[in-house]
Formats: structure tokens, C-alpha cells, sequence
């Protein structure tokens, strides 16, 4: 007998005006890195020294395709002032099906996280929250984005990524 695991990922993120209105709005499939995947399963086998548990997020304007390790599994193009605990009540947890649903949160509130590039990268990350870009060894999740065309200094951007733990 075989028992498959896995860890799937999917974001959504919405983007207000000053008004609450809906400016812009999407979803997608993420990547939990090698890193990612270490802290689960280190954090769930409860083995001494796990990797540090995620401290939040941080925005991008790269657009190098996500994997598992390398370029590709660290924020490409950082910007500033994007680095964002989570919300209060995140992250979260829930059963889900045959295992079990973690949910992360960030809203950017008007004045944080202002760019006139396009927001086209996401992380999750285990580092201590600072200005700056973060690497590889640091990143639990990454996602390209696409319909973010900027946020001005009056928008508030909600990024909600959800991780499922799966058995079968």
C-alpha cells in the first residue's frame, strides 16, 4: 500500500480604490519551494531545529517563472516597502477533505507597498520582515501575478494564498 502526500497551493488577491471599490481582482496556482516544503514537513515531524515557521509578505515586480529551487524560488525584483506581517487572525488552519488547509493573509493598506511598476511576483517568507529582497533559503511560497497594474498610494491590496496538505 501506498500513501501519496502533497502540498498544493492557490492564491487570490484583490485590489481596492480609495472608495472600496474593486479595481482589479485575480487568482492562481502557487509554488511551495523546497524550503516550504522542508518546514512542513520538518514543523509536522516535529524534528529538533525546524526551518523558522513564515513571518509574512513581500511584493515583486520579476516575472521569472516560480520552481522549486534556484532563481526561480526567491523574490526576483523586490518593491520597496512591500514587507508585510499577516494579518491579525493568520495564518490559519482547517480539515480539509483528507488533510488539512493553511490559510495566509496580508492586506496592504493605502500607503504600503505604492509602485508605478506592475505587481507581478508574491512570496511567503520565514525571515525577519525587512526592506529589502528576500532569497531562496527564505521563501516558502512564490506566485507570478498578472492583472496587478500598479498600486497607488490610495489603494489597499488583500492577498489571500491557501496551502493544502493532502494525503491519499
Amino acid at each position: 500500500m501506498s500513501n501519496v502526500m502533497g502540498i498544493y497551493g492557490h492564491v487570490t488577491w484583490q485590489l481596492h480604490n480609495e472608495d472600496g471599490s474593486l479595481a482589479a481582482e485575480g487568482e492562481s496556482d502557487n509554488l511551495v519551494t523546497s524550503v516550504g516544503d522542508r518546514m512542513y514537513a520538518g514543523r509536522g515531524a516535529g524534528i529538533a531545529s525546524p526551518l523558522a515557521a513564515p513571518t509574512g509578505m513581500k511584493l515583486g515586480s520579476g516575472t521569472t517563472n516560480p520552481s522549486k529551487t534556484g532563481a526561480g524560488a526567491a523574490l526576483v525584483t523586490y518593491i520597496g516597502d512591500s514587507h508585510q506581517g499577516f494579518d491579525s487572525t493568520f495564518p490559519s488552519g482547517a480539515a480539509q477533505g483528507n488533510g488539512w488547509r493553511i490559510t495566509y493573509k496580508v492586506t496592504y493598506a493605502a500607503g504600503k507597498a505604492t509602485t508605478t511598476s506592475a505587481v507581478t511576483e508574491a512570496v511567503i517568507v520565514n525571515e525577519t520582515l525587512a526592506n529589502a529582497t528576500s532569497t531562496a533559503a527564505s521563501t516558502i511560497a512564490r506566485i507570478l501575478i498578472t492583472g496587478v497594474p500598479s498600486k497607488t498610494a490610495a489603494q489597499t491590496l488583500t492577498i489571500t494564498w491557501t496551502h493544502d496538505l493532502l494525503g491519499a
